[in-house]
């Protein structure tokens, strides 16, 4: 990504309502994020971005964070992710960011869309180049095609986009994990929301 196309994302989103900071290094937005949260409770939604950047294990030691990737023992999954789904802050990613502005993701269960639109005081969302997608379209083909198939072969589903893992089938699998698709087309009324946009290639 160009630095005019970085600017012209930044500037979109900020018209749509969204508080946005850029970075060159992933390590930069976790120093960051390191020093902005502390003594805090924090859902993390499913993501490769924040398991790549090692987020979780930054945060942590002085916060309290529920992911359902890291399952403390005597806990369920089920109920880390209610935990996390309540927190006051929540960090997650998107399957597709349009130049224009527009988020798009793409869940199985459906608790990351979910939390993503409603119930925090305040929503991280951590974005790599490679999420990013000239318009509302090519950023909804990259979340159906390119990201659902990436995940669906991650946690080993029997579905056709995980067996050939070129574009979604829209198929009716037990497996399927595309069950849900949210579209931020703007900063919802409540809570604050903040996007770290980040010129590396990050999750899926």
């Amino acid at each position: 990504m160009n630095s005019n196309t970085f600017s012209t994302v930044q500037k979109n989103l900020e018209a749509r309502g969204y508080r946005v900071q850029c970075f060159s290094k992933a390590e930069d937005a976790v120093h960051y994020l390191d020093r902005t949260l502390d003594g805090q409770t924090i859902g993390f939604g499913g993501s490769m971005t924040l398991e790549e950047i090692g987020l979780y294990e930054a945060l942590a030691p002085h916060n309290t964070v529920y992911w359902h990737q890291r399952i403390p023992e005597g806990q369920t999954c089920q109920q880390v992710r209610l935990s996390a789904n309540a927190a006051p802050f929540y960090i997650s990613s998107v399957n597709g960011l349009a130049e224009t502005g527009e988020m798009i993701n793409i869940d199985g269960n459906c608790n990351r869309v979910a939390s993503i639109f409603y119930g925090h005081t305040k929503v991280y969302l951590i974005i790599g180049i490679n999420k990013l997608a000239k318009d509302y379209e090519s950023a909804l083909y990259r979340a159906r095609h390119v990201a659902a198939p990436r995940n669906a072969q991650r946690v080993g589903a029997k579905t056709p986009c995980a067996i050939s893992g070129d574009r979604c089938y829209d198929c009716q699998s037990p497996d399927r994990i595309c069950r849900g698709l949210s579209v931020l087309w703007g900063k919802p009324m409540t809570g604050e929301f903040e996007i770290l946009l980040i010129q590396e290639e990050l999750g899926y």
